[in-house]
């Protein structure tokens, strides 16, 4: 592990009798990290060579380069944690950087903190990460993102409504009746025409066929999942019944990351649209913090990603740990051809 040493704040810790910042703090920092064999780098503001009490030793190190200097014009505590982020090191430090918090977002977890047991340093322990609350949703959306830049239309409505079975159904009617949108209504005006009361369906609902309903996907939090599955025959009965199409249309719940808790959104498509197979593989790098909770989210980003193509088949997610992603939070994401394209291939 290497430690960059914010020799400014270690030097002020403990001060002489003069009120002056001692060099043999930062010395008692260094018999430390050598003890446990840590890889250092000590790093001042100029300001400190003219405060600390040993001057002449002092101004040897910088000769030395024992010691650096932050460069002319750099604000030195950025200038720190611009360095250890760069180098993947931690910083020993009781400075809190509060100033550099929007920047950088995990500085606790780079700072370590230290007190002194008489003249030895004493290192304490950094905090553990802040755990990025939104990475699924980030993840869904960069692979969705690489997938409508291969032109692969994706639906990306996130805005839900709050979760019942009546709510699913007046929303499908809706949806149904923008349908005529697409242009699908002249393949089944003949057969709405047949039925009692067209004028009032036409009102309503364009574009179902007998022979090829539509298909409406309901995305939901996982939470949510079980309860929605067990209310989808009454939804596809309601919406069928009251806009009397010739054949029920179905429903696909699915497991969507976008979707709060309590909340759904829905997308519905012509069953010829539905793909039957997914377009891409997913491949996900991730650092190591987060790699175990991705894992058990995997068939989640599967399903979120499906429905949000509208397809039928579930990408195979691989998850990776990646040495080069060291904060939490960072992740790449790499699309591999489906079995669609590895069949034309």
């Amino acid at each position: 592990m290497k430690v960059i040493v914010d020799a400014s704040n270690v030097a002020h810790f403990k001060k002489n009798e003069n009120s002056e910042p001692m060099l043999t703090n930062i010395i008692a920092a260094v018999e430390t990290l050598e003890a446990r064999d840590y890889e250092y780098e000590i790093i001042a503001d100029a300001s400190l060579a003219h405060d600390i009490d040993n001057k002449d030793d002092y101004n040897l190190l910088l000769e030395e380069k024992s010691i650096e200097e932050v460069p002319i014009g750099n604000n030195a505590d950025h200038f720190i944690l611009n360095l250890a982020e760069e180098e993947h090191a931690k910083i020993l430090s009781n400075d809190k950087f509060r100033d550099f918090k929007d920047e950088f977002l995990n500085i606790d977890s780079m700072r370590i903190p230290f007190s002194f047991d008489g003249n030895k340093l004493v290192m304490g322990k950094t905090k553990s990460p802040k755990k990025d609350k939104n990475i699924l949703q980030h993840i869904c959306d960069e692979i969705l993102n690489q997938m409508e830049n291969k032109r692969w239309g994706t639906f990306r409505d996130k805005d839900g409504l709050e979760l019942t079975p009546l709510n699913i159904a007046k929303d499908a009617i809706i949806k149904l009746d923008d349908a005529k949108k697409t242009g699908l209504n002249n393949k089944i005006e003949g057969v709405l025409s047949k039925l009692p009361m067209f004028k009032e369906v036409m009102n309503m609902v364009d574009g179902v066929e007998s022979a090829a309903p539509f298909v409406i996907f309901v995305f939901v939090h996982p939470r949510d999942y079980k309860v929605t599955v067990k209310n989808a025959g009454s939804i596809s009965n309601a919406v069928s019944e009251r806009l009397r199409l010739p054949k029920k249309p179905l429903i696909a719940v699915r497991n969507d990351l976008f979707t709060k808790p309590g909340t759904f959104n829905l997308n519905t498509l012509y069953s010829d649209e539905v793909m039957d197979y997914p377009p891409f593989n997913i491949e996900i790098r991730i650092d190591a913090f987060d790699e175990t909770f991705i894992k058990k989210n995997s068939r989640n980003i599967a399903s979120t990603v499906a429905s949000r193509l509208g397809s039928w088949k579930f990408p195979f997610v691989t998850v990776k740990s990646d040495i080069m992603l060291e904060k939490p939070g960072d992740f790449e994401v790499f699309l591999e051809r489906g079995e669609q394209d590895n069949v034309k291939s």
